[in-house]
């Protein structure tokens, strides 16, 4: 038998475990702040609004305010000054998620995580009109909270109870959305996803739009998408309410 062979702790190599690439850097958003100034509101809205404000509040059954084939007037379709962005968003087998915008190259200025899977959403807005309510409880008088600033909504979606919406503040994934969709003023598709989230074939899916905001109280707000295939394109109403 030879001499027992000694051994040395060698130095790991350098060239054959390289450390792992570090993510890729964030795209630099380009979204601006929203607009601070509070816009007239032409005489014409004013008088809607008060017409509006007669309207019954949603109750817990989830009675919608009628409008003539559940649109908004033609008459009001262009107030200046009232229009808003709105995204539905979401993988689509995740919840999907609404994003207000001034205009499509500002930041965020609500977003809400709804009740409600993406392909869900698609499916109920293929059969045509859908009205999504967001409920939650008044305050008290002397309580300041704005109706958008509310954390927790019940959800109901064309009558039926369907769990509860989230107000959260946006996510880095959701600025990438929105700068991503910053040149869409209206369209609807599908965005590359993430392999981690839904899979190496996860997609997601988005619908922009443009939204008449109508103010009823301090305690009600709702926006009508405009189809801008006038009235063939899918109907979407989304009520906020204090009840």
């Amino acid at each position: 038998m030879g001499d027992p062979k000694t051994t040395t702790n060698a130095a790991p190599s350098t060239s054959s475990s390289k450390p792992p690439a570090p993510p890729p850097p964030m795209q630099q958003l380009s979204l601006v702040q929203p607009s601070t100034k509070k816009k007239n509101k032409p005489k014409v809205f004013r008088v809607f609004r008060s017409v509006f404000r007669s309207f019954p509040i949603i109750s817990p059954a989830c009675k919608f305010p009628s409008l003539p084939g559940g649109r908004l007037p033609d008459s009001y379709r262009n107030v200046a000054g009232n229009r808003i962005t709105g995204t539905l968003f979401g993988y689509r087998k995740g919840r999907v998620s609404l994003s207000i915008q001034e205009n499509p190259r500002t930041l965020p200025t609500l977003v809400v995580e709804l009740a409600m899977q993406t392909n869900v959403l698609q499916k109920e807005m293929s059969l045509g009109m859908v009205r999504i309510a967001l409920e939650c409880e008044k305050r008290g008088d002397k309580d300041k909270t704005k109706l958008m600033e509310e954390p927790l909504w019940s959800m109901y979606c064309n009558g039926k109870r369907s769990g509860y919406g989230v107000k959260r503040e946006a996510s880095e994934e959701d600025l990438h959305v929105m700068e991503v969709l910053r040149a869409v003023s209206m369209g609807a598709g599908v965005l590359p996803g993430k392999s981690d989230a839904e899979g190496p074939d996860g997609e997601m899916a988005y619908m922009r739009a443009h939204f008449e905001r109508v103010v009823g109280s301090k305690d009600s707000e709702t926006l009508y998408m405009l189809s801008p295939d006038g009235n063939n394109g899918p109907e979407l109403s989304i009520f906020f309410v204090r009840i």
